[in-house]
């Protein structure tokens, strides 16, 4: 028994280049002892500057270590992983010791308590006077602050934008405040992210309409919810700042069980935590997913996923217009790496029609998953300029001027890509060349 999983896709799991370093250092049997390996499990023992135990659940790939490492995966975690990669038969078969076997029954326990409350929280009955009450307050609080915001709006319109060409950023965070107070949460984040926009590029002024345009249709929108159906309806709630928890999500989302393939991932910085956005498909349905983490204070992600790995299991998508966030509700067979044919479109044309149909259900959407399964990478200008050119010479440019992994991966050849649009470029996540599978380096 091995994990399936190549040297590449288990690096691509570390939180940074030193973890990778030392982690490339603990893959040697030397470090190691009381290995071993059963379906559900891997563990071992590192020899450190103390005798750390090392286990790691094989569906998930989540791991826990007794050092005092705040990071995750730790380099013994990784090291351990490293050691079973690409079929190296270091770690053999053996029935798991207590201490592996307790961990385990832990989470198992976890786990069912979450599906006792998504349960719980599907049979709830209707809500207390009391509970009404605060809903019918907030209710009354965001509309107020959405008729605060459309005055707003009026005023930035009838003033031209030019006049927030020289506006201090307090200008905007003013106004985001109000929708705060107004437990306007969604909209809120919207309008302090126009604050980067005036002056930022010669079509500033075109981009900013555009986004305060979107932002007068989602009050709008808000404002007629009665008439809308269900699933805009619910979409429309939560940009507007009606977050559901996870246990709502379980009740009242769609459950999907299918192969799901890891496509790729981006990690970004959001005021001081981090947020990651993994991208999967479904080999069967061909249905896209995109599960949304966060970490806050340097705390890990909840989930892990490996990019190029595949795996049956069960997503929950939240309910909207066009349902595309997700969250894992269980995963029922091993980790294995994708060998099969790349799923995805021919032309870059396809691509974007299949983008323009979604904002036709979901206007308000902000990132899409492109599938080009034989684009050309090419630079310009000493590669300052990057673009990617499908068969018929049509071509999308590429965020930032880092992609030599990428150039090199195709040498020169047609190659799959996935990438993520943001309405004006792609940005790379994984590419399939020479029948691999390959993670390109995550963007923190």
């Amino acid at each position: 028994m091995e994990i399936q999983l190549t040297t590449e896709q288990v690096l691509a799991l570390s939180p940074d280049a030193s973890s990778t370093a030392a982690a490339r250092k603990q893959s040697n049997t030397k470090f190691w002892s009381n290995l071993g390996m059963s379906v559900e499990a891997l563990w071992g023992e590192c020899k450190g500057s103390a005798l750390y135990q090392v286990k790691i659940e094989l569906a998930s790939l989540s791991s826990h270590c007794s050092c005092p490492s705040r990071k995750f995966p730790c380099k013994h975690a990784l090291g351990l992983l490293l050691l079973t990669a690409n079929g190296s038969g270091n770690v053999p078969e053996a029935e798991p010791p207590e201490w592996v076997t307790s961990w385990l029954a832990k989470r198992q326990a976890s786990q069912t308590r979450k599906q006792e409350r998504a349960t719980q929280q599907s049979e709830k009955a209707a809500p207390s006077a009391a509970q009404q009450k605060a809903a019918d307050k907030r209710l009354a609080n965001v509309k107020k602050g959405l008729d605060g915001l459309d005055l707003w709006l009026s005023d930035l319109m009838r003033q031209g934008l030019a006049s927030v060409s020289t506006q201090p950023a307090k200008f905007w965070e003013h106004q985001a405040a109000r929708l705060r107070d107004a437990q306007a949460g969604g909209l809120d984040a919207r309008v302090r992210r126009l604050a980067a926009l005036p002056n930022a590029s010669p079509a500033w002024p075109e981009k900013l309409l555009g986004e305060l345009g979107k932002l007068q249709l989602l009050t709008h929108a808000f404002q007629q919810e009665e008439q809308l159906e269900p699933g805009l309806r619910e979409t429309v709630r939560q940009l507007i700042g009606w977050n559901l928890s996870q246990e709502e999500v379980n009740a009242r989302g769609e459950t999907v069980q299918d192969d799901w393939l890891v496509l790729g991932q981006i990690v970004e910085e959001l005021d001081r935590n981090k947020v990651q956005r993994t991208w999967l498909i479904g080999l069967r349905s061909g249905r896209t997913a995109l599960i949304l983490q966060f970490s806050y204070a340097g705390q890990p992600f909840a989930e892990q996923f490996v990019t190029g790995s595949h795996q049956e299991a069960q997503l929950t998508f939240w309910p909207g217009a066009r349902p595309q966030r997700a969250q894992m509700r269980s995963r029922t067979s091993e980790l294995a790496s994708f060998t099969g044919q790349f799923p995805g479109v021919e032309t870059i044309d396809a691509c974007l029609d299949a983008i323009a149909e979604s904002l036709g259900h979901q206007p308000w959407e902000e990132h899409f998953l492109c599938l080009l399964r034989a684009v050309t990478p090419v630079c310009y200008d000493d590669g300052k300029a990057w673009f990617v050119r499908d068969c018929h010479g049509h071509a999308l440019p590429l965020s930032g001027h880092d992609h030599w992994q990428l150039l090199a991966y195709a040498g020169g050849h047609p190659v799959g890509l996935a990438a993520e649009w943001n309405g004006e470029r792609l940005r790379p996540l994984a590419v399939m060349a020479e029948e691999r599978y390959l993670p390109l380096e995550r963007t923190n």
